[in-house]
């Protein structure tokens, strides 16, 4: 067993019985990821005026106190809409024990709505990191973007996972890695920085679909209620147009894919990490983390490819097919998971090509 690395599935449940991790809820079936847990809303939202970090030995509830406008019930579900900015208190509690550090982000399907969210401590002066042997509850930062939204308490828009000390694979830890497993299905992979390149795929399929852009003015989105939607009421199919390129307007929200599928073999997890700003104006992916298993063709993940949520800034942004957009920055796993992203889990995005949320209807 690896003395640094990401902490598993079975190693999670141990936290919980350790007294590391608590909830005043029974757990969800699936709650646990193969290396994240998901996290859980509690019962009320606090609406407040700007986003902010409680820094130095500030507690959240002291903050909220001073800073929030008014309290919403989420007992029975309620509305956030877009433009707001809430303060949730978590079912999830952390007593980490030293040597145990964590690190969150959003879900999947919270990405691919454009919600945008961070998880914060008390005393945190980061948003999404958990510093090692932290004690105290948890809140998260919601904002939707684009649609309004429905939550309740138990709604699940963060993941986060729990690391001992540092696992991620150097440059040539990652050369080889790809070399035995490859880990982007790229001629010539692009590996600095700490990564593996990611380009766009601007081609499309058969009927020449390469993304889809959000539409404004929408009706709710109901994040407990899969297949519910019709992707026409929210979304806008881009097709290919005779020159592989698209021109990303400001503020507007993208669904895109990457050229190439990707793998995170079993002993391994990966996170995608926002691309340098020095070589476009546009930031893609909000939700980061991919499971060992996913992409792997023992989990039936053969040809998966990373899902891209993108949005630009500032001024318009030409992408053309090929060009890179992000980065896949891996990680050890502490121990293989008992359980794969994909066929031992079910789980919605396994072998996907360009797919939207789990959300709407296919």
């Amino acid at each position: 067993m690896r003395q640094t690395g990401i902490l598993p599935d079975r190693d999670i449940a141990a936290l919980f019985d350790a007294g590391a991790l608590s909830t005043s809820r029974p757990l969800d079936a699936d709650q646990i990821q193969p290396a994240s847990l998901d996290l859980r809303l509690g019962d009320v939202a606090y609406r407040v005026r700007a986003s902010f970090l409680p820094g130095g030995r500030h507690r959240m509830a002291d903050k909220l106190e001073r800073l929030k406008l008014h309290e919403i019930s989420l007992a029975d579900g309620a509305v956030l809409e877009t433009g707001c900015v809430y303060i949730v208190p978590l079912i999830e509690e952390l007593k980490l024990p030293h040597g145990i550090s964590a690190s969150a982000n959003p879900k999947s399907s919270t990405g691919r709505l454009d919600i945008f969210t961070r998880v914060m401590t008390d005393g945190g002066r980061e948003f999404d990191k958990i510093a090692e042997a932290y004690a105290g509850p948890l809140w998260l930062e919601v904002s939707p973007r684009t649609f309004p939204i429905v939550v309740r308490t138990g709604s699940r828009l963060s993941q986060i996972r729990f690391r001992r000390g540092n696992a991620v694979l150097s440059e040539i830890e990652l050369a080889g890695l790809h070399a035995r497993e490859t880990l982007v299905a790229a001629e010539e992979p692009s590996i600095s920085g700490g990564g593996i390149a990611l380009s766009i795929d601007l081609e499309g399929g058969d009927d020449g679909l390469v993304g889809y852009r959000a539409k404004h003015h929408t009706g709710l989105v109901d994040l407990d209620r899969k297949a519910a939607h019709q992707v026409l009421d929210f979304w806008e199919p881009l097709r290919l147009r005779g020159a592989r390129e698209l021109i990303l307007d400001p503020d507007e929200f993208y669904i895109l894919v990457s050229r190439e599928a990707v793998h995170v073999p079993p002993d391994y997890a990966a996170e995608m990490t926002p691309f340098d700003p020095l070589v476009g104006e546009f930031r893609v992916h909000y939700a980061g983390f991919f499971d060992p298993g996913f992409g792997h063709s023992g989990a039936g993940g053969a040809g998966s490819r990373a899902v891209l949520e993108v949005r630009s800034h500032e001024v318009p942004f030409i992408l053309e097919h090929g060009q890179t957009v992000g980065r896949l920055v891996y990680e050890h796993m502490l121990s293989r998971p008992d359980r794969l992203y994909g066929g031992d889990l079910k789980s919605n995005y396994q072998a996907q090509g360009l797919k939207l949320s789990k959300h709407f209807v296919a």
